[in-house]
């Protein structure tokens, strides 16, 4: 067998449909078509400088931020790959600011596609991984366009969710709900090889994700936290912790169902207009079912992050996922009477940012 015993993605998703003998094949041909966009982007990716598709598009997206050239090259290969076959009823993404309208002479399915086309495009000039991600829900009105409404679910309404990452090897890391399961594209095939069967996220960890630079604007619960995580072994947690940051929220969605860990990008004070960084449709929920049916947990810092019901296609929030332990402990810290005035010793004898002086 040219996958040496492995399933291919279409081998996979054939057993998964046989478990469902109602199932009418649609969500599949969606999954194969979001899986061929991904091939594309990841040529693109592949080739940087040399297909001339780095650098700024001189345009911005619906938040006001600054479209690199693959996001917008991005965004059109969903679009093209997923408007024509009649799964759809309709799409959006981080890069329109409303729903898109599928071409007339095209049949409106029973699905709605959300997806952030490339994560992590400001990584993209200096070659670190970037990614895909994608969330499927039920279309409320099947074969029919439809409206901002429709697309407001809780992520626990999702069907599927998944992301393509884009680095040494490309992968695709998907959910049905059935656990979480990461495929490999053989390049010499040109097909996704189930290569990380039922994904598990330990419950425990000694490593977490937050961008320090940050820290001035966090709420004290998250400065708690990362307050006793600094102060290693001899501290209340009694353990010496590993901090990363690439600002690529696929790498490290990718790099804590591998091995573990917590990712926290918190509600703070540095705009308090908002509720959170990252996006809650086609960020934060694909990820957390990615999450959660690997084992761990994905929350707001204080709720379960799928419970949520969003109100603007844009919506922002704050987002705590990885291992289940550290997560329910930033949760259980926020429900806490927390001292108003929290002094994080940051910048104290164990601090982030010590000098040799301290």
């Amino acid at each position: 067998m040219p996958t040496g015993g492995r399933s291919t993605l279409t081998q996979f998703l054939i057993e998964e449909r046989r478990r469902h003998p109602e199932a009418t094949g649609d969500l599949n041909a969606l999954i194969t078509d979001v899986s061929l966009a991904c091939k594309a982007i990841a040529k693109k990716v592949a080739f940087g400088a040399l297909a001339d598709v780095l650098g700024s598009a001189q345009s911005a997206n619906v938040q006001g931020e600054d479209q690199k050239t693959l996001d917008v090259l991005s965004n059109a290969m969903f679009l093209r790959a997923n408007e024509w076959g009649g799964h759809t009823a309709g799409m959006v993404s981080e890069e329109m600011e409303l729903p898109y309208t599928l071409p007339a002479q095209h049949p409106r399915g029973k699905y709605l596609l959300l997806f952030d086309p490339l994560d992590g495009s400001s990584n993209i000039d200096v070659n670190v991984a970037v990614g895909s991600i994608f969330s499927v829900l039920r279309a409320p009105r099947p074969g029919q366009n439809p409206s901002v409404q429709d697309f407001l679910q809780s992520g626990a309404e999702q069907v599927c969710a998944g992301y393509a990452i884009y680095g040494p090897s490309t992968m695709l890391v998907l959910t049905l709900g059935r656990g979480t399961h990461a495929f490999t594209l053989d390049p010499l095939l040109g097909e996704w090889v189930l290569s990380h069967p039922n994904l598990r996220v330990p419950e425990k960890t000694c490593e977490f994700a937050i961008n320090a630079s940050n820290s001035r604007f966090w709420e004290p619960a998250v400065k708690r936290y990362v307050d006793e995580c600094l102060a290693g072994q001899p501290g209340p947690r009694g353990a010496d912790f590993n901090m990363r940051w690439i600002a690529s929220l696929v790498a490290e969605t990718h790099r804590i169902l591998m091995r573990g860990g917590v990712f926290m990008y918190p509600k703070d004070t540095k705009d308090p207009a908002r509720a959170g960084r990252l996006r809650l449709l086609y960020e934060a929920n694909p990820i957390s079912m990615l999450i959660e049916q690997a084992g761990g947990g994905a929350s707001t810092g204080r709720t379960r992050l799928m419970d949520v019901k969003p109100e603007t296609l844009h919506q922002r929030i704050g987002f705590v996922f990885g291992s289940k332990n550290e997560v329910e402990r930033i949760e259980r810290y926020h429900r806490e009477d927390i001292e108003e005035g929290y002094e994080a010793p940051l910048f104290g004898k164990r601090g982030l940012f010590s000098s040799a002086t301290a």
